[in-house]
């Protein structure tokens, strides 16, 4: 591929936002400082692909130009978790083709009380006329019983998991952008209220208001600059027809070819991050990637890669503690592993060459139905 992520940009996530706030000001925040860490103004920009839940009535165009964007290329994206990277595979194929050479990529929502209430009980037309009337606000149960599911096939106990969003945690203390930063110990972890059974307050992501970009560019207008280049993204969509038991992802079928157009192996990985709605997708996401290798002891795999940080996972803290900022949940490790690549994590930098990032995501009758992987290179 011949493009890379040469800057990002966040809106600060936060759980109680201003009244007056709206959606298309937390994206255009977020686009701002991503233009301002590329040196960039709104007129060198001629792509923009967007990904949110609550723009409406709006759509991308009317952000676009109420940012100041006159364009050659726009899209807009509905995938929640896996839209980050399917925007990035549409810009770069449109850099490619000539279609573009500047393009931010954003994704944010304002997710208060209503807007999240309204989002868990309309998400599509299976929540609508399927979950809502059982009832059930969001999926927590849905994933309550994969958990379980899989905690059964993996010998896993409530404590693995802890030790991920432990993990996690102490990731968050070094991010001045994460919304839980405070130390929290196992005990916590375990002793916190039940959601459902086994899902513990902390093994659900706490929905905030926020947004992220990135500003993706063609090689050839950013060299000698520091960037990551964007090696391989891959895909997959209804990997399982909905007829799966949510312990594999489309990433099976997304990883064989992003590591072989990659030319590298998931050990030569040194950040990743994947989309942790729950502890129990970060462990399918890594198995379907290869992290985990088939046959591995899982539980010995948490205590002595995840718990002890020797792993870069999710190293923003992930939207565990950090925050799930609607669909921006699906920008947020994309911007994290970036910043990574970029050398602007600030505490929490990593010496990594390498990233992977992964997207998953829309739950229809069963579980995710969206998948996808990215890695970028750190090059100077």
């Amino acid at each position: 591929m011949t493009a890379s992520i040469i800057a990002t940009g966040e809106t600060p996530y936060t759980r109680h936002p201003p009244a007056a706030t709206t959606t298309p000001q937390v994206i255009a925040e977020a686009v701002r400082r991503a233009l301002s860490d590329a040196g960039l103004t709104p007129q060198d920009v001629d792509g923009f692909a967007v990904s949110s839940f609550t723009l409406e009535p709006d759509h991308a165009v009317d952000l676009a130009w109420r940012m100041g964007f006159e364009l050659s290329w726009l899209m807009q994206d509905t995938n929640g978790g896996a839209s980050a990277g399917g925007m990035l595979q549409h810009a770069i194929h449109a850099i490619e083709a000539g279609d573009a050479s500047t393009v931010v990529v954003a994704a944010g929502d304002l997710m208060d009380r209503n807007a999240f209430s309204s989002l868990v009980a309309r998400y599509n037309r299976a929540t609508e006329q399927h979950l809502s009337p059982l009832p059930l606000s969001g999926p927590n149960a849905l994933f309550a019983m994969l958990t379980s599911r899989q905690m059964r096939a993996l010998g896993l106990e409530r404590s693995d998991y802890g030790k991920i969003a432990v993990a996690q945690r102490r990731w968050a203390a070094k991010n001045p952008g994460a919304v839980y930063r405070d130390p929290m110990s196992l005990d916590d972890y375990l002793t916190a209220p039940m959601v459902a059974d086994p899902l513990g307050r902390f093994d659900c992501v706490p929905p905030v208001t926020g947004a992220d970009a990135v500003v993706v560019a063609a090689d050839e207008r950013v060299a000698g600059r520091r960037r990551a280049r964007v090696l391989a993204v891959t895909a997959s969509y209804n990997s399982d027809n909905q007829t799966g038991d949510g312990l594999q992802t489309g990433l099976q079928a997304c990883a064989p070819p992003a590591w072989d157009r990659a030319g590298i192996s998931p050990e030569e990985a040194g950040v990743i991050g994947v989309y942790d709605d729950y502890p129990a997708m970060v462990i399918a996401q890594l198995m379907d990637m290869g992290f985990i290798t088939a046959g591995a002891d899982v539980p010995k795999f948490i205590d002595s890669s995840i718990f002890t940080g020797k792993l870069a996972l999710n190293t923003s803290g992930g939207q565990l503690s950090a925050g799930q900022a609607g669909s921006a949940g699906g920008m947020h490790g994309l911007v994290e592993v970036a910043n990574q690549l970029l050398r602007q994590a600030g505490d929490r930098q990593t010496d990594a060459r390498f990233g992977v990032v992964s997207g998953y995501g829309m739950v229809l009758y069963r579980y995710g139905a969206c998948a996808n992987m990215a890695i970028l290179e750190s090059v100077a």
